[in-house]
């Protein structure tokens, strides 16, 4: 189910020519150490193969840098998109752009060992378990890329930006409840998920939890039952792009009409990207549930 919160599109184009090198930024201070990968110098050539780190990547200033980036990595436009994988990666293709620096969001497959005898450092980004974590990777990419400064005011940026959002939603008068849906299969997120926890500050109640967030990894599979039994206040469809669903399909599901958030009209459509990323755009995704929020109560 974690690989379903990264299935995005993305189109193929040529690598950068050697001409396209960006040029060092003399301010930066290396080598820095990320973990346990030591950066010696600011890299020039980077490949993504991770959607959340393309974004922060752009976010902070080191897209000129960045060389190639995963088919799951549609944004931002300017982004070199390729065919690389980021689920079954490929040395040899990755090696093929000649990166100084590979940015990963997991490594089960061996590719930084493969990768250093080439010479060529991987940086895994693992992803963020919640809001405090996706701050300090945007704070560690700025280092590993020679923009520490840039990294460190995004962090703050999007921290305050969040707490603004979340301090200015109406609080409910009764406490709302939601479900939030990853597939049509009904798999869903608890509040010990990333996502879970952005909800969660807005004091929400997940009908997931079922008095254990830690239930199947925190990606538990609801039946139709147990959600029309729950009656959510709420429903947020984080499967719109993928899947085609919105309040018109949900609806028409049978036995859904009877659900509160549908006769109510609290039906919320998330943009997939969005909703299975820990980048920048965690504002946007805020807003979104910010929203969801204040007109539930109006």
């Amino acid at each position: 189910m974690l690989s379903l919160l990264l299935v995005l599109t993305g189109c193929a184009s040529h690598p950068k020519d050697e001409d396209s090198l960006a040029k060092p930024d003399t301010e930066a201070t290396f080598p820095v150490t990320i973990g346990s990968v030591t950066i010696d110098r600011q890299p020039t050539r980077i490949v993504s193969l991770s959607p959340s780190a393309t974004e922060t990547l752009f976010a902070v200033g080191a897209g000129p840098q960045v060389v190639a980036v995963d088919s799951l990595s549609d944004y931002p436009n300017e982004a070199p998109h390729t065919s690389l994988s980021s689920l079954s990666p490929d040395p040899e293709a990755i090696a093929g752009y000649h990166p100084d620096l590979v940015i990963v969001s997991a490594d089960s497959t061996g590719l930084a060992a493969a990768l250093a005898k080439t010479g060529t450092k991987t940086l895994v980004m693992p992803a963020a378990a919640n809001l405090d974590q996706a701050y300090d990777q945007f704070v560690q990419l700025g280092r590993a890329t020679g923009h520490q400064a840039e990294g460190e005011s995004l962090a703050e940026q999007t921290r305050s930006d969040i707490d603004k959002i979340v301090a200015g939603t109406p609080k409910p008068a009764k406490p709302l409840s939601y479900y939030y849906e990853l597939d049509q299969t009904y798999y869903s997120v608890t509040s010990a998920t990333f996502i879970g926890g952005v909800l969660g500050r807005f004091g929400l109640t997940n009908i997931a939890d079922d008095g254990d967030p830690s239930n199947s990894g925190g990606y538990p599979q609801l039946s139709a039952e147990r959600i029309l039994q729950a009656d959510p206040s709420l429903v947020f469809l984080a499967d719109s792009r993928c899947c085609g669903q919105n309040a018109q399909t949900l609806a028409a599901r049978p036995g859904w009409n009877t659900l509160t958030a549908v006769k109510e009209g609290h039906i919320f459509t998330l943009d997939d990207d969005i909703a299975s990323r820990w980048s920048p755009r965690i504002v946007d995704l805020v807003r979104a549930v910010s929203d969801a929020v204040t007109r539930a109560e109006h």
